[in-house]
């Protein structure tokens, strides 16, 4: 008997804090989605001009591709440098 009741506990406890652990990410959830829309209005300083907020997300993932693809030179113009240094380290 004491085997069956210990069993039921275990089962509730466990869908009581499954439960929990998801309405704790539903709100988790949520609030960044509310962040997210805060940061889009803008802000306005005391002169009544836009403030510029943090970069959204869309920004930050097109300026690093944009620095991805547009740094080529640097990297090669660097191995070719290391190339010209370890040849003339031979002679």
């Amino acid at each position: 008997m004491n085997q069956i009741i210990n069993m039921v506990i275990r089962q509730l406890t466990r869908k009581l804090l499954n439960k929990g652990i998801d309405a704790g990410f539903n709100k988790a959830a949520s609030l960044r989605n509310g962040r997210a829309e805060a940061q889009q209005q803008g802000a306005i300083d005391d002169y009544g001009n836009p403030v510029k907020g943090n970069p959204t997300q869309e920004e930050v993932r097109a300026a690093r591709r944009a620095k991805r693809q547009g740094g080529g030179q640097g990297p090669r113009q660097a191995k070719q440098a290391m190339k010209m240094i370890r040849r003339a380290g031979k002679l």
